[in-house]
C-alpha cells in the first residue's frame, strides 16, 4: 500500500507543480516512499525531525537522479531538464528541488506513520 501510495502521490504533484507528468515517476514515487517509510520512519525512528527530513531528501534526491539518468539520459525519453535550474548534476537533480524535498518529507512521513498505525487500513 505504501508503494502504491507513492506511486499516486508523487506523479499528482508533479501534475500539480508542472502540469504534466510520466509513467516512470509513478515508480519513483512508490520507491520513494517506500524507502522513506523503511529507513527515515523505522530505522531512524528515535532521531530528530530535521535528521531525518534530511535524510529523505537525500533518498528522494537519489531515487530522482537513478531514474532521471536511466529515463533521460540513457533511454533519451527527456522527461525532465533540470540544466537551467541552479547547482544541478547534470540536468537530473538540484539542490533547489532537493530542499524542497526536505519540506515534502514531513507529509511523507506523516502518511508512513498513518500506516503503521493502521489508521489507512480501517474501514
Amino acid at each position: 500500500m505504501i508503494f502504491l501510495t507513492g506511486s499516486c502521490a508523487y506523479p499528482t504533484l508533479e501534475m500539480i507543480w508542472r502540469g504534466r507528468t510520466h509513467a516512470s515517476m509513478a515508480l519513483a514515487g512508490g520507491l520513494c516512499l517506500l524507502l522513506i517509510n523503511k529507513i527515515c520512519c523505522e530505522k531512524m525512528r528515535r532521531c530528530p525531525l530535521v535528521l531525518r527530513c534530511v535524510a529523505a531528501s537525500c533518498l528522494i534526491t537519489g531515487v530522482e537522479f537513478t531514474v532521471g539518468f536511466v529515463c533521460n539520459r540513457w533511454i533519451g525519453l527527456n522527461v525532465w531538464d533540470y540544466s537551467r535550474v541552479p547547482l544541478n548534476l547534470l540536468g537530473q537533480i538540484c539542490l533547489p528541488y532537493s530542499l524542497l524535498w526536505c519540506l515534502l518529507a514531513v507529509p511523507a512521513m506523516a502518511l508512513c506513520e498513518l500506516y503503521r498505525r493502521g489508521d489507512l487500513h480501517r474501514t
